[in-house]
């Protein structure tokens, strides 16, 4: 059980390290939607960047339920607090049992090196983003969020917030990954609504099935069409 004396945790006490944390513990979401799992051992992650999340072991990267920056960590005593620094919203764990508690220094990520086609396919989309449909404009390449940068933020012809994931191949992994994408754009206020774009040169049945039920457009582009764009603009 944890000790009775409470303790603050938040983005700029100096978490550099990442936590792990396997408890006994359930979990209640408190905000605009509410949510609970009920007492069970989980991991929960505690990352530098302030984020906390919680997972079991299944579901392979995605969270149970998470909190993501900036916001604050109380402990006090077993019932631990993690309350957003804009939207107050609340994550609680009530802890029963602590079997692993550890921190460790991961230092500066190199980040992820892209496939070359596919890196290049976010470059040549990026510059001509009205590929996706006309008086579509581009916000950001490489997007920040807490779980890793969006290929691409755009808006389309109304305004809207558009999260594009771009894979050479598409498959399921890829349409998951934009899936917590959207999940987390769509808790920020000044984004949302958001919508999800998969772009690939290749999209999987089984990975359009998955989009197209969640609600996510699919696009297969042509690099090749892309490439002659380029070489187009560079002859004028």
């Amino acid at each position: 059980m944890a000790g009775d004396t409470p303790r603050d945790h938040g983005q700029a006490v100096g978490l550099a390290s990442m936590r792990l944390v396997i408890a006994r513990c359930s979990v209640d979401y408190v905000g605009r939607l509410t949510a609970h799992l009920p007492m069970a051992p989980r991991l929960i992650l505690i990352k530098g960047d302030g984020s906390v999340s919680v997972h079991a072991d299944d579901r392979a990267y995605k969270p149970l339920n998470w909190m993501s920056p900036p916001c604050r960590l109380r402990e006090e005593g077993g019932t631990w607090t993690v309350t957003h620094g804009k939207t107050g919203e609340r994550l609680i764990l009530t802890i029963e049992e602590i079997l692993h508690d550890s921190s460790h220094e991961l230092g500066v990520d190199p980040g992820l090196r892209k496939d070359g086609v596919e890196a290049h396919l976010q470059e040549l989309l990026a510059q001509h983003i009205e590929t996706l449909g006309d008086g579509w404009s581009l916000i950001r390449r490489e997007f920040p969020t807490a779980i890793g940068p969006v290929d691409i933020l755009c808006r389309d012809r109304l305004g809207g917030t558009v999260a594009v994931e771009i894979k050479r191949r598409g498959e399921i992994d890829g349409v998951e990954q934009l899936t917590r994408y959207l999940e987390l754009l769509n808790r920020d206020t000044l984004l949302a609504p958001v919508k999800g774009v998969f772009a690939a040169q290749e999209i999987r049945p089984q990975a359009r099935v998955l989009a197209v039920d969640r609600g996510i457009e699919c696009v297969t582009l042509d690099y090749d069409a892309l490439r002659g764009i380029e070489r187009t603009d560079t002859l004028f």
